[in-house]
């Protein structure tokens, strides 16, 4: 008697722990007539179709392109020798141990995109009868050594590296909506040969239109609609630069799927910032995000996350699933592409939620000066526009302002200050230590901070001596 009761005990602790390990599914967000009629949208002839490359009598049926598996793999070993750089730069050796590494990858590098280059070049000329594509700045034009075997330390440290490049058919999809057609090509050729950030050969990407090419008139209504000041729209503007238009699409990287002019991304959770901005618009604009998204397979969920239909079967997917959806399937990124060319209401929502995710005005600052706790807002201390474009675009780009409490804790310590606010007087020092992917100290069109680089180095060097 006592064994079944201690036995029922502990299936009924089992059977609760199975449910709490296995939550109840999200509620769905679409109807059964509504996934039947966007399945029947997308089933009409000429909505969507995959064909060979437009540039394929040019460059070729075959291409040469960094592998996924690769790109992986630089990352790890840059995070694995612990050095880092900007998405758009190569970070460098910290050793001499490390530049043996470096020669290695080097070598390996060229090697492998000579290799792909041959084998896309034997390929073609058996289909084209021409032997494409021709070889560019990124490929060697004649055989380059064999790298030799992999020094022992790197293996030890980053595991055993694949081929950096192969030879892929680039395809083109064109997603076709009643007022505009949008096309894209796959496997992306990208500028750097060792870009550590690829990782879906079937993603896609547009920059768009970009904003510094949109007529002044236009922009300032989209600002103006979206309610921010005047100096945040000139920050904002300065960073997006460096992102793409309103209408800009990624879903290649590390991203996952990054829209829009300060691209937002879903991470690989089908969430992140793209989810906020969605449930904002949602909110806040619910006809325009019916007609700008959901009519075409696109909603999000109360708590952020993304949920799309898969077009063939109407499965309703969320989070992750929803991503990787997203990525496989070139229809539903279009969505976000034509939304961003035909909808202002779409456009001043990424403003609006640009603003209250990345703008660094108000986030919080709490260091330790001496023996003291000094708190207050980066708006205390960061006065000029340069200096917010400056926070804005690391923000932006890694979702955190790091390291800049480390940067203002040794300045305040240098030249103990008291309160919060006297970091103003040092913020000429502080922006050129936080510089990132741009020098907004170099921008005539954005306020500067008082002072002159050379003495916040000079500062510096003494405090550090």
């Amino acid at each position: 008697m006592r064994l079944r009761l201690i036995i029922a005990i502990l299936t009924a602790a089992t059977l609760g722990c199975a449910q709490t390990q296995n939550p109840t599914p999200p509620a769905p967000q679409f109807t059964a007539d509504e996934r039947t009629q966007i399945m029947d949208y997308w089933s009409q002839p000429g909505r969507y179709a995959i064909t060979a490359p437009v540039d394929a009598q040019t460059k070729g049926l075959w291409q040469v392109r960094l592998s996924v598996k690769g790109s992986t793999w630089l990352q790890a070993y840059n995070r694995a020798r612990k050095v880092s750089a900007p998405p758009t730069e190569n970070a460098q050796p910290a050793n001499d141990q490390q530049r043996t590494w470096e020669t290695w990858v080097v070598a390996k590098l060229n090697r492998d995109r000579w290799e792909a280059l041959q084998a896309a070049q034997d390929a073609n000329e058996k289909v084209l009868g021409t032997r494409l594509p021709a070889p560019d700045k990124s490929t060697p034009a004649t055989e380059p050594p064999r790298p030799g075997p992999i020094p022992d330390a790197l293996y030890a440290l980053a595991g055993n590296p694949p081929k950096f490049a192969e030879a892929v058919v680039p395809m083109e999809r064109d997603v076709t909506f009643e007022d505009i057609t949008l096309s894209y090509q796959d496997n992306i050729r990208l500028s750097n040969p060792r870009y550590a950030y690829y990782r879906f050969a079937q993603g896609v990407n547009s920059e768009g239109v970009a904003v510094k090419e949109m007529p002044q008139e236009r922009l300032d209504h989209l600002f103006q609609l979206a309610g921010v000041s005047d100096s945040e729209a000139k920050i904002m503007k300065a960073v997006s630069l460096l992102e793409g238009g309103f209408d800009a699409i990624n879903t290649y990287d590390t991203g996952f799927v990054s829209v829009g002019f300060i691209q937002f991304a879903s991470l690989k959770e089908g969430a992140g910032s793209l989810g906020t901005f969605m449930l904002d618009y949602k909110t806040a604009s619910p006809d325009d995000f019916q007609h700008d998204l959901r009519q075409f397979g696109i909603d999000v969920t109360p708590s952020g996350v993304l949920d799309v239909l898969d077009l063939q079967t109407g499965a309703e997917l969320t989070g992750p699933d929803a991503a990787l959806k997203i990525i496989e399937d070139a229809r539903l990124i279009a969505a976000f592409q034509r939304a961003g060319l035909k909808s202002d209401s779409f456009s001043a929502a990424q403003i609006r939620s640009a603003k209250s995710q990345f703008y660094p005005g108000d986030d919080n600052v709490n260091i330790i000066v001496g023996s003291k706790t000094i708190t207050g807002k980066v708006s205390d201390f960061i006065k000029s526009e340069a200096g917010m474009a400056t926070l804005m675009d690391r923000k932006v780009n890694t979702g955190k302002l790091d390291p800049f409490n480390s940067v203002i804790a040794d300045v305040a310590n240098q030249a103990g200050i008291a309160n919060i606010g006297d970091l103003a007087s040092h913020e000429m020092e502080i922006v050129q230590r936080m510089k990132y992917r741009k020098n907004y100290l170099e921008d005539s069109t954005l306020t500067q901070p008082s002072g002159t680089p050379a003495k916040a180095n000079k500062r510096r060097k003494r405090g550090a001596n």
